[in-house]
């Protein structure tokens, strides 16, 4: 099988209930592995009520070649355990990433429109028509 764009990467991306970093720190217990880069609502520019400043914005952990991705989400509805993923893409060409939100959004219900993100790049979220929950983002 020829892979077609090396740079393309897709990964789950988890949200918990305000304990994703108890949730990764025992996730990394069992399967070893390191945290490469976690970062809290409080570290970014947004307004965030006291309570939610030291819950994770973002979080990637990998091990053994795997990456996950996680954040314990905006707070503002508690996340339903099982559906509490997205499908995280990550493409490297801006054009190619607006075209594929356009197109995945299609018949869905864009969630945060695709637009540059004060952590740099492209960011937007959607759920397509068939129900599943995408993130895409690029440099």
């Amino acid at each position: 099988m020829e892979v077609q764009n090396p740079t393309t990467q897709v990964n789950i991306y988890l949200t918990f209930n305000g304990n994703c970093e108890e949730a990764i720190n025992y996730y990394q217990s069992i399967l070893g592995g390191e945290i490469k880069m976690k970062s809290t609502f409080g570290e970014g520019p947004m307004e965030v009520p006291d309570s939610h400043k030291d819950k994770i914005m973002h979080i990637e952990y990998v091990f053994d070649g795997c990456q996950l991705l996680a954040s314990d989400g905006m707070g503002e509805a508690p996340c339903v355990m099982g559906t509490n993923f997205h499908v995280s893409v990550f493409l490297a060409d801006k054009e190619k990433a607006k075209l594929t939100f356009v197109k995945l959004g299609e018949g869905g219900k864009t969630q945060m429109e695709f637009n540059e993100v004060f952590w740099g790049g492209s960011f937007g979220t959607l759920v397509d028509k068939f129900g599943i929950q995408w993130m895409l983002s690029c440099p």
